[in-house]
């Protein structure tokens, strides 16, 4: 009997719960009363953040890359992307750091190789092989996706590949009857006959560290050739040894003929640009991407440059018409991004767009296949086209193949050099203790 008034005292209790709660709903019955419905449009936007290197107005890159974000923008109104620069060295760091707290972007522009494998080793990059079987690997052009390769998975697609040009202001050349440089005698001879005339031969951003690397970089590929340079930087041989060591004094031996700029270590790259895009230096080697600015309507010497491989060194061991380059930028996604399939959509529309923008505006050729119809690229980037097709090979910028702070220990060690306050030999000793750690 008490287990038979309990339960229908509770059903009691119930029902009167369930009247209370209906008597003190607000009446939506009533016209004009209607209660606000979730906006759907608002709840299906989705929120991806990108970080990328190009800050500054001078990059060639930057004004391409905005027009394609505008363009993926509007053709995904449910996406909203929201898009931070950094200046390069800058970046390096303030990516590094966000990685090291699992703070990163959804998406974010790295190098391939060495300064991506940390980050692919501690499971903080999406792979991308599941994402791109749908026909989109088929796309890319063989051999730029090596770089972005670790153990057997894709993590990145290339943009662009580049080379290392030397650019040479013919209207300076011409007006002090200097031969443009084809071997490295020549260079040295351009070197001081425009000391003599008190015109700065090469320009060269060293406060930076990278620019001056390039050049014991090219230098290797013409002392060591590509196959050692390779193997020396996977630890498959040793850099201590003549090759790697001649390479270094052919730098030092520039530096002491007053090649650079006087303040060379206190220049940056973008200042060092700025002078010979005003005409006031002889020559500037740096990535094709930079061929751009030469051929700007504002440009002082629009028309005036020539475009060369770094000269020859005759006798030299390594491969004299091998260039420094290759396709090793790339946007990279958070493997902790939630949305990954968006993510991976905009990596492939800002790949494949930059990829068909590169050789037109100038800071790259493509890495996706495609046909290039020379007729709409820039006097520059037209010789820069016609010249790389003589190329035997390529050879990445060491900091981008070497992982982490050996990458800093190397750019350090070539500073060294340019400030003489290392030897040849002990920039190869340096360099081979990396190869023993």
């Amino acid at each position: 009997m008490n287990k038979l008034v309990s339960r229908t005292l509770s059903s009691f209790i119930a029902g009167a719960m369930v009247l209370s709660l209906a008597a003190c709903k607000p009446d939506t019955s009533t016209e004009g009363n209607s209660v606000a419905q979730p906006d759907n449009s608002s709840e299906k936007k989705i929120t991806l953040k990108l970080w990328h290197i190009w800050a500054a107005e001078s990059e060639t890159q930057k004004k391409p890359f905005e027009k394609i974000i505008e363009d993926f923008r509007s053709a995904n109104p449910d996406i909203k992307l929201e898009v931070e620069a950094y200046e390069n060295e800058t970046y390096k760091t303030k990516l590094k750091t966000a990685m090291a707290v699992n703070e990163a972007p959804d998406i974010f522009f790295s190098w391939g190789a060495g300064f991506s494998k940390p980050f692919v080793k501690a499971d903080n990059v999406l792979a991308l092989d599941d994402y791109i079987s749908d026909g989109t690997k088929e796309k890319i052009a063989a051999g730029t996706l090596d770089n972005f390769i670790f153990d057997g998975k894709i993590y990145g697609l290339p943009m662009y590949t580049w080379s290392g040009i030397l650019y040479c202001n013919k209207e300076l050349f011409d007006a002090n009857d200097v031969k443009i440089p084809d071997t490295y005698d020549e260079l040295l001879k351009a070197v001081n006959t425009f000391n003599e005339k008190d015109i700065i031969p090469i320009t060269c951003g060293e406060k930076e560290r990278w620019p001056g690397m390039f050049f014991q970089n090219i230098l290797a590929i013409r002392t060591a050739g590509v196959k050692l340079s390779n193997q020396a930087l996977n630890k498959e041989a040793s850099f201590d040894q003549p090759q790697f060591v001649e390479s270094a004094a052919k730098l030092e031996e520039l530096v002491k003929a007053g090649a650079f700029d006087k303040g060379v270590m206190a220049l940056t790259k973008d200042e060092a640009e700025a002078s010979f895009k005003l005409g006031k230096v002889a020559m500037y080697y740096m990535g094709n991407w930079a061929a751009g600015s030469w051929d700007a309507e504002d440009s002082p010497i629009k028309g005036k440059v020539v475009c060369k491989n770094f000269p020859a060194i005759e006798g030299a061991q390594g491969d004299q018409k091998a260039f420094l380059g290759g396709s090793i930028e790339s946007f990279m996604i958070s493997a902790n991004t939630p949305n990954k399939d968006e993510a991976v959509k905009i990596v492939k529309y800002i790949s494949e767009n930059m990829s068909n923008q590169s050789s037109v505006v100038g800071f790259g050729l493509p890495a996706w296949k495609g046909e290039v119809d020379k007729s709409k690229l820039s006097p520059t980037n037209a010789q820069i086209f016609d010249l790389v097709k003589e190329s035997t090979g390529y050879v990445l910028a060491w900091d981008t193949f070497l992982e982490g702070a050996d990458a800093d220990t190397h750019k350090n060690l070539v500073a060294e050099i340019f400030a003489g306050t290392k030897t040849p030999e002990d920039f190869a000793k340096g360099m081979q203790k990396l190869n023993e750690k």
